[in-house]
């Protein structure tokens, strides 16, 4: 895929994301394999937590599950606020 100087491509940095950089891209990697993506859009990973690297699969994104505690205070919270409104 070579390069063509018609026009510059946009990259778009997230420093909570992905690198987005207008496609299609040919990258070489630190191992030297060489990966292609004909999409017009493509998220780069910069966190190195991807299952599919160098490609976002989203595993940058915090995810936390509620745990029981939470999830009890929450029902009491809303239990309590419905009684007072009675009250």
């Amino acid at each position: 895929m070579p390069n063509t100087p018609d026009r510059a491509r946009r990259v778009v940095v997230d420093p909570e994301g992905p690198m987005l950089v207008e496609g299609p891209v040919e990258m070489l990697t630190d191992d030297g394999t060489l990966v292609t993506s004909d999409r017009f859009m493509v998220a780069v990973c910069t966190c190195r937590r991807s299952r599919t690297y160098p490609w976002c699969d989203t595993s940058h994104r915090h995810r936390t599950r509620p745990t029981r505690d939470n999830a009890q205070d929450t029902h009491n919270t809303q239990d309590t606020k419905h009684t007072q409104e009675e009250a």
